[in-house]
């Protein structure tokens, strides 16, 4: 428990002050006594703490420091609806709120530790009160996104042997067309207004409990979340996460990622489902004492995004890609941003196009991270690094990421294979425990000393690691091996062009050849699509090396894409070898 204890109080008084980055441009804390333990932990000379919980150890700390007066007037949490609504709390009051619905949720809906809890809410100020409320009585949050289909839910209720879910009135239809099938759902909870049959109500429940509860007990490998993959292919892996693996690494990886202090707002804008916002709209801020801002965005409008970052008071933006892609269709010179200092892109790579077209306009970088949902952020480009384009930074602290063959072979750097973190002797912090109930699926995630992504790339002298695609989006090609961000990143560069997704086609001479499915620019939707097509391959042509260009190029009004934002391509593929 020393190291918990020194790991609580001086980290987080350090979080109080600015970064002081000596080590290898990682930030280092302000003690070296801190540091050298993090040290040791990080490299598995010193155990990690039997117990923790991020409700009483983080957020109920950042709560004791604020009535003290030391930490700067920010909320601790603030959301707006672009309706005049808005909520703001301080950790004080989010202790005092998630308390109570703590007691709703074990002494309403009789759930224990360990039971498993589904949460399905748009971005809504409930969403947050829920989280931090099961960890405080130790039950499971499993997250889904509001665009979940009875389908959807149907699965992941069954998978996950859930016994209460939380959702909205415009899901409850869904989850009681499909509620008979799952026998292990005892309780649905509904935050709304209105009351329905068979559900309780939410808000109503809240305002009658006491705010009187003891956190519960956990310890660090304790489950907290389980996140149901977006893979591109297959029925999504229940990827199962720790009290350590998500609130305690933030504390041991520093401000890497995400620099941040307690005056510092964040607003990331992916949706709740993902673990991005689990990331950015939770633990990490919330590790700094940062506000995390909230806009309910019900739907993606690029013109209330730049009207939001000119009202308020934001310092950092994360976004997916397609985020930035959308707003760089804009005229940027006409909005004059409050406070934005720092913007940060995840998910998929961003193009080196998009972030030169955002910093003629607006002055800053895009930093890039690159994570799964099996261990967050892997790689990124912190604050102060040289930013390189198209490469997504290098490894974060606590992993050790290598680019290896299929015998798990280290690669020499500049050649290409598959992006691996080493997952022994020492599993590092920050990895999920599991894919719950598949043991073959996390078998088959290693290969020798190392955990495999699935995901190809190159790690140059520097350590700088970049993207090139999905072990199996790669296009061979009469020999060639194609990555299709290569090709979607050219046609970016081109006006006419939205965004893309590039798959293989057959091809009877060369086995397979590059296919462009593409969304055009508003102001290019009437041109002549024959002559648009010539123009775009010469395009490409010119602009990487010429047997990467697309020879089939299809217009579509919108690309497939999974919950996260991630483009689908094996859908497009299947569709182009007939296996839809």
């Amino acid at each position: 428990m020393k190291l918990l204890f020194k790991l609580q109080n001086l980290k987080l008084l350090w979080t109080l002050k600015p970064p002081n980055r000596t080590l290898h441009g990682h930030p280092r804390l302000l003690s070296s006594d801190v540091h050298s333990q993090y040290e040791s932990v990080r490299q598995g000379k010193q155990e990690i703490p039997k117990y923790f919980n991020f409700a009483s150890d983080v957020l109920d700390k950042w709560s004791e420091i604020e009535k003290a007066g030391k930490r700067p007037p920010n909320p601790a949490f603030w959301w707006v609806n672009g309706e005049g609504g808005e909520v703001k709390w301080s950790f004080e009051e989010l202790g005092f709120l998630s308390r109570k619905v703590a007691n709703v949720l074990t002494k309403e809906c009789g759930l224990q530790k360990g039971d498993r809890l589904i949460l399905i809410l748009p971005r809504v100020p409930e969403w947050w009160l829920v989280k931090v409320a099961c960890m405080r009585a130790g039950i499971v949050i499993i997250p889904g996104t509001s665009q979940l289909s009875a389908k959807d839910i149907l699965y992941r209720l069954q998978a996950s042997k859930a016994t209460c879910i939380i959702t909205t009135d415009t899901l409850a239809p869904a989850v009681d067309s499909v509620a008979s099938q799952c026998q292990l759902l005892k309780t649905k909870l509904m935050v709304s207004r209105g009351s329905r049959e068979g559900w309780l109500n939410f808000t109503e429940l809240c305002q009658k409990q006491s705010a009187d509860h003891s956190c519960i007990k956990t310890r660090i490998q304790d489950p907290m979340m389980i996140f149901f993959t977006s893979g591109t292919t297959g029925f999504p892996k229940m990827a199962q996460h720790s009290q350590g693996s998500l609130g305690l690494r933030p504390l041991l990886s520093e401000r890497y990622w995400l620099d941040v202090t307690p005056s510092d707002i964040i607003w990331n804008t992916a949706d709740t489902g993902w673990i991005l916002t689990s990331i950015a709209s939770f633990f990490d801020p919330w590790v700094f004492g940062s506000c995390i801002f909230i806009h309910n965005l019900p739907q993606t409008d690029s013109a209330v995004i730049l009207n939001t970052l000119c009202r308020f008071p934001i310092g950092v933006l994360v976004g997916a890609p397609t985020l930035f892609r959308m707003l760089v269709q804009n005229d940027l010179s006409k909005y004059k941003f409050m406070s934005l200092k720092c913007c940060i892109s995840g998910g998929e790579p961003l193009n080196p196009e998009v972030m030169e077209q955002w910093k003629s306009q607006t002055g800053l970088d895009i930093h890039e991270v690159y994570g799964q949902t099996e261990m967050g952020v892997i790689c990124s480009v912190f604050g102060g690094m040289k930013i390189k384009p198209g490469s997504m930074g290098k490894a974060a602290p606590l992993y050790d990421v290598q680019i290896v063959d299929k015998n798990a072979n280290i690669l020499p750097p500049g050649q290409q294979g598959e992006i691996a973190v080493r997952s022994k002797p020492i599993r590092p912090l920050g990895f999920f425990s599991e894919y719950l109930d598949n043991p073959k699926k996390t078998a088959e995630s290693e290969r020798g000393d190392f955990y495999v992504t699935g995901d190809r790339g190159t790690v140059d002298e520097e350590g700088y690691f970049q993207f090139i695609g999905r072990d199996d989006d790669i296009i061979i090609s009469s020999g060639y091996r194609i990555g299709p961000f290569e090709v979607e990143n050219a046609l970016i560069e081109h006006p006419a062009v939205a965004e893309s997704a590039a798959v293989s086609s057959p091809d009877p001479l060369r086995g397979e050849v590059v296919k462009a499915f593409v969304v055009l620019s508003p102001t290019f939707s009437s041109t002549d699509q024959k002559s648009l097509i010539r123009d775009l391959q010469d395009h490409v042509k010119k602009t990487t090396a010429p047997y990467k260009y697309p020879r089939k190029v299809e217009f579509v009004k919108e690309l497939p894409k999974t919950v996260t934002g991630k483009i689908k391509r094996n859908e497009l593929r299947d569709k182009e070898w007939g296996r839809m």
